[in-house]
Formats: structure tokens, sequence, C-alpha cells
């Protein structure tokens, strides 16, 4: 089609003419709005970023002999990460005379992977690095999957209270419309009447 017929149809549609293929012989136009377009893509653009996932890598610092409490606390932080789809670093930190005694830090290692065996796996197997020793595990959800969910439990969560505020109006309205029936189907109480006062006899005489 010729440049100026192509400008015409533009102009009768209120269009406007973009080349979209300008290395074909002949290059490639077409109709359309242009300011649209573009809003389009940017926000095609804003969604996938939105709904990008990054891997991140957390860190977890252990000690060889540690408490009890402590280890629960640690292991609470990993599950929660592994359940966020990222990856977790655990770095045992050896001191003084327990870099003599590697088999510790080892250990410790292998009971908190079989402790959240569920949740990921152990991506790296632990090496001595220095005075520390160090294993990854990653997650058995992908990222994507686990932000999904976390989406739809607060979606869920949202709902549920908006059911419970809902559920608390009931009531009070249940209670004003049983008092207007109530009211209306009352008995009409007869009206008052006001007893005629007594009428005074004129008193006699006393020459009667």
């Amino acid at each position: 089609m010729p440049l100026a017929k192509a400008l015409e149809l533009a102009q009768e549609y209120d269009l406007d003419l973009v080349e979209v293929a300008a290395t074909a012989r002949p290059p490639v136009c077409k109709l359309m709005d242009y300011g649209k377009f573009k809003y389009e893509s940017a926000m095609k653009a804003r969604e996938a970023r939105k709904n990008q996932a990054h891997t991140v890598i957390k860190e977890m610092k252990l000690r060889p002999k540690i408490d009890p409490h402590d280890y629960d606390t640690k292991k609470g932080h990993v599950v929660r990460f592994l359940k966020q789809g990222d990856k977790v670093k655990i770095t045992i930190m050896f001191r003084g005379r327990e870099q003599s005694r590697p088999e510790l830090g080892f250990r410790l290692l292998q009971r908190l992977a079989d402790d959240v065996q569920e949740l990921g796996f152990v991506e790296s197997s632990p090496k001595q690095d220095g005075r520390n020793m160090i294993m990854v595990l990653g997650p058995h959800k992908k990222k994507t999957e686990a932000m999904a969910e976390a989406r739809a439990l607060a979606d869920a969560r949202k709902a549920e209270r908006q059911g419970r505020v809902a559920g608390s109006d009931a009531p009070a309205e249940t209670e004003e419309q049983d008092a207007v029936t109530e009211a209306q189907d009352a008995p009409a109480e007869a009206p008052a009447v006001e007893a005629d006062a007594p009428v005074e006899q004129p008193a006699a005489s006393q020459g009667a």
C-alpha cells in the first residue's frame, strides 16, 4: 500500500501509523493507537516484574555446642526461609579446641538437614572452610510457588476477617427487626378514660 494511502487511512480512523518491521522489504507498518499500546506494554512489564522471583540465599550461623532452645529457634528460621522458597546457607563456627572436633559440626548439620527434609534438601554437602563448616539447603518449592501460596493464604485470611465482621453485624440487625415485629404484634391498649367528677349536692339550708 502506498505511504500516502496508509497515512490517509490512519487519519480517517484517528489512529497512528507505526512501523513495526523496518528491515523488511517493503517495510511493515501497522495502524494502532500508539498511546494505548505504550500504556499496555508498560503494564505488562510491571506485572512481569511483580511476578518475577529472585532467588535469595539466607544465612544461619550455629555453634557446635548450641543450646537446645537456641537450636529450635534457629531451626524455626530455617523452616521459614525454606517455606518462602529461599536457599539457606548453614555455617557452623568453630572456636578454640572445637576446631579439632569437626565431627560435632558435621553431626549438627546432618541433624538439621533431617529435621527439615520435608521442606528442603541438601544442595551442597557439609565441607570445611577454615574455621567454619558450611552446608547449603535448597527448598523443594520454587520461589514462584511459595509466593503464590503466600498470596492465597493472605486472601483467605482477609476473606475470613471480613466474614467475621459481617457476621457480628447480623445479630444486631436481627434484634432490631424482632423488636419492631413485637411492637407491631402487641395488642393496642385501650385509651384511658377519665371518670367524671361527682356532682356536689347543694347543702340543705338550716332553715328547712
